[in-house]
């Protein structure tokens, strides 16, 4: 057996898109524009042949999508979690908790959907401004 996807159901393609192209980093593999049924799929993944994610659009749809119980999240394994933390804030992105302990992050799509970030390897020495943010609450 072979992991292949996991599909999440999306509200704003271009925001979307931007979260998990541009701040995440992923690339897109692949993109399938069904026209009948009003629907686009966008696969999207670390690197080429990786397990992907399939985005699934729903043209002009006006439903809220929420998140179910029996999902959790989605996890990515980052060379730097302090530097992608800082990147995903500078770009207005909230750290829904922060990687105070230097391994572990969590942050949230467009879409809501919980993004949990590892940090590869070994944890890194904790550091500001990631324990100010923990002592303060500001978080």
């Amino acid at each position: 057996m072979k992991f292949l996807h996991t599909m999440v159901r999306i509200k704003d393609l271009d925001k979307s898109l931007d979260f998990y192209i541009t701040h995440l980093g992923l690339i897109e593999t692949k993109r399938v524009d069904v026209p009948e049924g009003k629907f686009s799929l966008i696969f999207l993944a670390t690197e080429p042949g990786a397990p992907e994610i399939e985005l699934t659009h729903n043209w002009g749809s006006e439903e809220e999508y929420t998140v179910g119980r029996n999902f959790g999240h989605l996890a990515f394994e980052v060379d730097d979690i302090y530097a992608l933390c800082e990147k995903l804030m500078a770009a207005g992105i909230t750290i829904n908790r922060p990687p105070r302990c230097g391994h572990m992050a969590f942050v949230k799509s467009p879409d809501n959907v919980s993004i949990e970030l590892l940090q590869k390897g070994e944890r890194l020495a904790p550091q500001e401004p990631w324990l100010s943010m923990e002592n303060s609450g500001s978080w």
